[in-house]
């Protein structure tokens, strides 16, 4: 690899002057790229080490392009952060490690060969660098590739019928990600590989049908105004997805994330979402149990007899507003809409579903004895129900109905 070559891949360059696909952009569309852009996925985040190799021979270089050393496929190496901001680089067949400036790149000799990073391999290649006590081991890849680890996670592919769902799907998460390069800058990458931003892990989560649907939307983003949007999805709404400014915290109106109802008929589970598991739930905790879970909230920890549990107000679509409970000694916990899922913990591993529920609550003798949460759905409720866009597909839904259906007023372009 060219020293030039290298920097391009440092500084994520596009090559610029390559002609743009498709038909001319209108009045407030998205500027075109010039080529597939790539993606840094923060793989290992200031941790103490990590352990990287390749599928096939790769080259470990320094940041101007200096070869550390060229590696037979399966050679294993360690980073590690060292004295003065910079990196140890170890092998076993090497007695003494290298020390070396920050970033190092970790480049396949072939395109297709994989990169891996604790034991899991990733396309594209890796960067390691210093985070501000450890190591930061970055996965630069084209986002295309990206997507189709992303995809199989965030949606998956059941049958042929899901594929209108999978292509929509694929759609918001370009989306998501092109929206959110360098959004963590500071950290040296661009998005996490989880739940944060998407979940991502890389070659083993592909899936055949699941890259022909990526591939079928390639290049194309949801826009607003010319500029990528917020494009939020979700598992499962249980009836209707919520505006944006109803569920987080400081939230403004954002005009294409609104309230959209996925009801289709007059029957009790005539809902698109319907085939979801978390369709509807249940989740109870005795009086002890849910005293202690509500002190995990609060540094005070624990909060006495819980007295009352009462819900002080609901969104539109029937989402809690608001919790607030009582302790017998006088205490006042109050939990607002974007703490709901995350205080009313039913294990300490696990999340509430959602906030669409309705609380049943048991008292004797001045204290509560039982908490019942009878919900829907599944995760915050805002944009594309994932569940209600398997259901559109399965009834016959084009991908870019889908999508207009939850990101109202939205354009679908492709940029690349």
């Amino acid at each position: 690899m060219s020293r030039r070559a290298l920097a391009v891949l440092l500084a994520g360059a596009v090559a610029a002057c390559a002609p743009a696909r498709g038909p001319a952009p209108g009045p407030g569309a998205a500027p075109r790229l010039a080529d597939e852009p790539l993606i840094r996925v923060g793989l290992v985040v200031d941790r103490d080490s990590a352990g990287f190799s390749a599928d096939g021979q790769f080259r470990v270089l320094t940041a101007d392009g200096d070869i550390i050393a060229v590696q037979d496929a399966g050679s294993m190496w360690r980073v590690e952060p060292d004295d003065g901001g910079q990196l140890r680089l170890s092998r076993p067949d090497r007695p003494e490690p290298v020390r070396i400036a920050a970033p190092v790149v970790v480049q396949p000799e072939q395109s297709s060969d994989y990169v891996v990073v604790n034991g899991r391999s990733y396309r594209g290649a890796l960067l390691l660098q210093r985070g501000s006590l450890g190591i930061t081991v970055v996965n630069r890849v084209a986002l295309e590739a990206y997507l189709r680890s992303v995809v199989s996670l965030e949606l998956g592919f059941r049958a042929p019928s899901d594929r209108q769902a999978v292509m929509a799907q694929a759609v918001a998460a370009r989306t998501y990600a092109v929206r959110y390069r360098g959004r963590r800058e500071a950290l040296g990458f661009d998005v996490f590989p989880t739940d944060a931003d998407q979940a991502y892990a890389g070659v083993a989560a592909e899936k055949p049908e699941v890259d022909e649907a990526v591939a079928g939307t390639v290049g194309q983003v949801l826009t607003w105004g010319g500029t990528p949007i917020e494009a939020l999805f979700h598992s499962t709404c249980g009836w209707s997805t919520e505006a944006s400014e109803q569920v987080f915290q400081n939230g403004a109106p954002v005009p294409y994330l609104r309230a959209v109802s996925d009801r289709y008929g007059d029957g009790d589970r005539d809902f698109y979402c319907a085939s979801s598991p978390r369709f509807r739930w249940r989740e109870e905790w005795d009086g002890a149990a849910f005293a202690a879970t509500i002190g995990r909230a609060w540094s005070g920890g624990a909060t006495g007899r819980v007295s009352d549990v009462t819900v002080s107000g609901t969104t539109p679509t029937g989402r809690v507003r608001e919790i607030v409970v009582t302790t017998a000694g006088g205490g006042r916990y109050v939990i607002p809409r974007w703490r709901v899922r995350e205080v009313l913990r039913p294990t300490p591993d696990r999340q509430l579903p959602s906030t669409l529920l309705q609380l049943h609550v048991d008292r004797e003798d001045g204290a509560v004895t039982r908490v019942v949460a009878a919900g829907a759905g599944f995760g915050h409720g805002v944009g594309m129900c994932q569940f209600g866009a398997v259901g559109r597909s399965r009834a016959g839904w084009d991908y870019r109905a889908i999508l207009d259906t939850y990101y109202h007023g939205t354009r679908l372009e492709r940029v690349y």
